[in-house]
């Protein structure tokens, strides 16, 4: 394992802002993973692992400890839907290939960027799928352990955009591998209201033809990076759909000038239901196209906050910060980030 002084890390994320990494190295197999985290521990300074970085922001100041780029590689067919997939490999390269293979349960999140490794972290999920639906388990490194583990599905404590790795343990595990369990020669997921539109009553509608579409309606809301993008600079959606009390309706309903049965919800259960994001910033004024200075919300999509150029860490704050307060102010509801920031 080489380890490099001061690299810049906001080319290596797809927002495009922050400084450098004191230290930085990258991890091709378990055993550079090892290494990593005691040179790091030897040295008492913190330890970041770095995927594919389109969930990321950094601060301007960078990070003053060490950062591992995840680069572990590898697709072992184990038979019966089985596969093993290294945390460096590119999940959309994943999806496309378990697609062209007839392998059905990721074909909803094709176009999601990033590293396999990074989802189950986040429990990503697109267009009527999670990912803790098709996962197994997964195995990683336990630095409180000081080992190897291999954690089932149950373990993962996997939750709406949430898991035991970032949610109540974060830092502990460092994901080096996923096992996937999807169906052979299944059908395609089909639960998403505006997929369902776009496939229409043909309900033979390839795995291909699904990850396909779903791709164009991600491009469409400027969330699949394309090269030469003047959008690229983006980490996704922004914000997460607040879960709230279903007596919350009515009051949003009152803010927003409309009648209850108006207001976009999902019951999630136990009097509880999820809203749109998009809905309330539209509605608190945050619209497509928001904002005249360096970042600003993008104008394909409310809920990604887009990098125009030169951009800093600071910046990001003071946009989110304006967003929020001003989502708080119109609907009493505060909005949570999505994206990770390094620390």
């Amino acid at each position: 394992m080489k380890v490099r002084e001061e690299v810049a890390l906001a080319p290596l994320t797809t927002f495009g802002v922050g400084g450098a990494a004191r230290f930085f190295a990258v991890a091709k197999s378990e055993e550079d993973v090892a290494q990593a985290v005691a040179w790091a521990a030897e040295r008492k300074l913190p330890l970041f692992v770095l995927g594919g970085g389109s969930n990321l922001l950094v601060r301007d100041e960078g990070f003053d400890g060490l950062v591992l780029r995840m680069e572990i590689s590898g697709i072992k067919d184990l038979g019966e839907g089985l596969f093993e997939v290294g945390a460096g490999e590119s999940w959309d390269g994943f999806v496309q290939r378990m697609v062209d293979a007839g392998f059905a349960g990721v074909e909803c999140m094709a176009g999601i960027p990033g590293s396999v490794g990074g989802t189950p972290v986040q429990n990503v999920g697109a267009y009527g799928q999670e990912v803790s639906e098709a996962i197994e388990s997964v195995r990683a490194f336990d630095r409180e352990a000081g080992e190897f583990a291999e954690l089932t599905k149950e373990q993962c404590r996997f939750r709406y955009r949430q898991s035991r790795f970032n949610t109540g343990e974060p830092g502990r595990f460092i994901v080096t591998q996923v096992r996937f369990s999807l169906r052979p020669g299944g059908a395609a997921t089909l639960k998403y209201a505006e997929l369902k539109e776009r496939v229409g009553p043909d309900s033979t509608t390839s795995l291909s033809d699904v990850a396909t579409l779903v791709r164009e309606i991600r491009r469409g809301k400027g969330m699949l990076l394309v090269e030469g993008d003047a959008e690229n600079h983006t980490a996704g959606s922004f914000f997460k759909n607040p879960v709230v009390e279903v007596e919350m309706l009515a009051p949003v309903a009152m803010a927003a000038g409309v009648e209850v049965e108006k207001v976009p919800h999902w019951s999630i259960g136990k009097g509880r239901v999820k809203l749109p994001a998009a809905w309330l910033l539209e509605r608190a004024g945050f619209v497509k196209g928001w904002g005249d200075g360096a970042i600003g919300i993008s104008s394909r999509h409310t809920l990604a906050l887009v990098n125009r150029g030169g951009a800093t860490f600071a910046d990001m704050v003071r946009v989110k910060c304006e967003i929020v307060d001003g989502v708080w102010e119109k609907f009493g509801i505060r909005l949570e980030r999505e994206p990770v920031v390094m620390r």
